[in-house]
């Protein structure tokens, strides 16, 4: 355990990511202390020595030696210390306080009872739930008022669940606001699974970093879900959130490189009545799984980068929408037209602040009603797949990018209305088509582009109705003439796929990129 720590720059970020994707046998320890091989990824591996150099986590943590484990035995009105050493826990009543470093193995259940860690500064507190069920009727019934690291761990095989109040008696500033609350940095780790309940406000809070390496983890919350404050990170697990108010994020707006967001493995599926995955400064996905299910905005901070994995957002606004904090530049003449020769920006004044999305690899798939992929600055696009499902009204875009859109590799297939179509700017160097269509094309049709020799080099099939596409990759050719079809047939039912025109009824030729707001098939 280390004394110190810092924030995840931009650069130890763009490090984790330049040596991820090779399979590689490697050691890991198990919570019994023993060491057993497992196959993971350099991805997987290097992102975590990455996080252990620049937060609290340390995988060294989740070894112990079972010998020096405290048992703490839970009973409504019986709580005991069953190990031979007791030092560092006390019993007073339903509450139980535990004010030393080491292990502590808690089983049983308490109804209207709180476990408190109110342990020195630099003390590393392991909790083991091993089948714990906790409620309390007056606040949260798992807080750590001061530790150095407090670390839960759910045993292998055990079911464990957190309920708080509905309503807390401490209304405090400083006052726990979630059915597990941390002062200090928090990590979950193990195989168990664990569900919170929310009632009152919060799922899982840490007021100071948390890493969130294994578990399966269900929460149900009045407001946010899982809330880190200056780092929240997903290394491994399975997480289902569901909250009235933002899902997963980190909110630290205050401390500069704080408020940063990272999913670097697992899955985490979220239903949110607000922002689903959100973080302050930069919100980064190099690997797992991420849907969000529900939405108002999918995922949201200064700075997203999408350099692996597998994202799927809904959203009744911006699926994706790098915004939030000040602005830092005033810029407006990177903003190139609307939809018009060289794309790629709102125009008409919008300010070009500093903000950025940034997809290098995996998969992103939006579906949203409001922008589809929405940057306040600029946007990039050099790797991976890109499908947006944009919106059916003209007052947004399935892309809105107020300063540079520039794509130099990858997929992108973006639909939606025609209104507000962006396009590639000029620093692109891959090119692409844009099309627009006399009639909206039905949910469901595929959309196929057809080279002069009659190859498809594309097809793309609707989950809503569209008007516009704007299509890239490096299949097309820059100042090659293209002719769009409709109908056929598609080997999937949305997306980027594979097709025949057969059966495709023609709608006109495209030339690769020339892009304008009047460009499409028939509009030639």
């Amino acid at each position: 355990m280390r004394s110190f720590r810092t924030s995840l720059s931009v650069a130890a970020v763009a490090l984790a990511i330049s040596l991820a994707g090779c399979s590689t046998a490697a050691t890991s320890s198990t919570s019994t202390g023993t060491t057993s091989s497992t196959t993971t990824s350099t991805q997987q591996a290097v992102t975590a020595a990455t996080i252990e150099e620049d937060t609290h986590y340390d995988s060294d943590d989740l070894t112990w030696d079972t010998a020096d484990e405290v048992a703490i035995s839970l009973a409504d009105g019986g709580s005991k210390v069953t190990s031979s050493s007791s030092t560092g826990v006390a019993v007073d009543g339903n509450t139980v306080t535990i004010s030393a470093a080491g292990t502590y193995r808690l089983s049983g259940s308490l109804a209207d009872g709180q476990i408190v860690v109110a342990a020195g500064e630099s003390d590393t507190v392991r909790i083991i739930l091993d089948g714990v069920e906790l409620g309390n009727s007056s606040g949260s019934p798992f807080v750590v008022k001061s530790a150095d690291e407090a670390i839960v761990y759910l045993q292998d095989g055990s079911t464990n669940t957190l309920t708080d109040a509905t309503t807390y008696a401490d209304q405090g500033d400083d006052a726990p606001n979630a059915a597990l609350y941390s002062m200090a940095d928090l990590t979950i780790a193990g195989s168990g699974s664990l569900t919170v309940n929310g009632k009152s406000n919060d799922g899982i809070v840490s007021k100071d970093g948390l890493v969130m390496a294994a578990g399966k983890v269900t929460v149900d919350a009045v407001d946010d879900g899982i809330r880190g404050k200056d780092y929240t990170v997903l290394l491994d697990g399975a997480y289902q959130v569901t909250a009235g108010g933002d899902g997963v994020k980190a909110d630290n707006d205050t401390d500069e490189g704080r408020g940063w967001l990272l999913v670097s493995g697992g899955s985490l599926t979220v239903n949110a009545g607000d922002d689903g995955v959100k973080a302050f400064n930069t919100l980064t996905v190099s690997g797992g799984t991420v849907t969000v299910a529900e939405s108002e905005e999918g995922l949201e901070a200064q700075h997203i980068a999408i350099t692996g994995g597998d994202v799927t957002v809904t959203s009744h606004d911006d699926g994706v929408n790098a915004s939030g904090g000040s602005s830092t530049s005033a810029d407006t003449g990177a903003a190139a037209g609307m939809g018009g020769p060289g794309g790629g920006g709102m125009g008409g004044g919008d300010t070009v602040g500093d903000y950025t999305v940034d997809v290098s690899g995996g998969t992103l798939t939006i579906n949203s009603e409001g922008d589809g992929l929405d940057s306040n600055g600029n946007a990039t696009i050099s790797g991976g797949t890109v499908v947006v499902n944009g919106p059916t009204n003209d007052g947004n875009g399935a892309l809105d990018v107020n300063g540079d859109l520039t794509v130099t590799g990858g997929t992108v297939a973006a639909a939606g209305s025609a209104g507000m179509a962006v396009t590639p700017g000029t620093s692109s160097t891959q090119s692409g088509v844009q099309l627009t269509f006399n009639s909206s094309v039905s949910a469901g049709t595929p959309v196929h582009i057809v080279d002069s020799s009659g190859t498809v080099v594309a097809t793309f099939v609707t989950t809503k109705s569209i008007a516009s596409l704007v299509y890239s990759s490096s299949a097309i050719a820059d100042g090659a003439t293209y002719t769009v079809y409709t109908g056929g047939s598609a080997e999937a039912k949305a997306g980027v796929t594979a097709g025949s025109i057969d059966g495709a009824e023609e709608q006109g030729t495209v030339t690769a990129g020339q892009y304008s707001q009047a460009q499409g098939p028939g509009r030639r």
